[in-house]
């Protein structure tokens, strides 16, 4: 079974656990999500790490796809101004999941959308004693571990007990890191600011033996 989707079925992006986070970072950020549109983008966003080989590499990182191409079925049906690479043309509905992955926003010269902020928020909610024992049976931390050093790459927004704590060896000090830091993301760009603190693909130009970013 493909990693990503282990991770949709019992782990970090879990199908029935993870949309309800998502809820809470969105209501935390913006108020209660009265939109059933929210709902349904909570619970389809992520679908799209289904079948693939890993989390944060160039294919896992395409997972915004699915979950967009779900969007615009649903809800763009006039509006479909938009195209990515292969895939077909989607609108507003479309986009707002499409952009909720920082990194695949900023691949398309995008700025992420508000479910990115909810998205991220809503790491920081999950408590470690629900998320490790999740990560830690897929075997995804492995992975996240080793990806969490390009968050301080060009980053100057990472301070100095995130840095130590990001790249720790000890899994209950680094998920304390990125759920810092991904807290203070979400709240320094919940209103719109342009994504300075994301990692470009250049930055992150060669591609391990595992297919993840490096």
């Amino acid at each position: 079974m493909k990693i990503g989707t282990k991770s949709v079925l019992f782990g970090a992006h879990q199908f029935l656990i993870h949309p309800w986070f998502v809820a809470w970072g969105w209501w935390t950020l913006y108020g209660f999500p009265f939109d059933p549109r929210l709902w349904v983008a909570f619970f389809v966003h992520d679908l799209g790490y289904i079948g693939k080989p890993n989390m944060d590499g160039p294919e896992g990182e395409t997972h915004p796809r699915l979950g967009a191409r779900v969007m615009a079925v649903l809800f763009d049906y006039f509006d479909r101004t938009f195209r990515f690479s292969d895939g077909g043309p989607i609108g507003t509905g479309g986009l707002f999941a499409l952009l909720h992955s920082r990194y695949y926003a900023k691949s398309l010269g995008q700025q992420p959308s508000r479910l990115c902020m909810a998205d991220k928020l809503a790491i920081s909610l999950t408590p470690a004693w629900l998320y490790l024992p999740m990560v830690r049976a897929t075997g995804e931390i492995h992975e996240y571990m080793a990806h969490a050093k390009h968050r301080l790459v060009g980053n100057e927004r990472v301070n100095a007990d995130e840095r130590r704590r990001l790249i720790s060896g000890n899994q209950a000090e680094w998920y304390a890191g990125v759920q810092d830091y991904c807290r203070r993301w979400a709240f320094a760009h919940r209103d719109g600011a342009v994504d300075t603190w994301t990692s470009s693909a250049k930055q992150r130009a060669t591609v391990n033996d595992a297919g993840v970013w490096q």
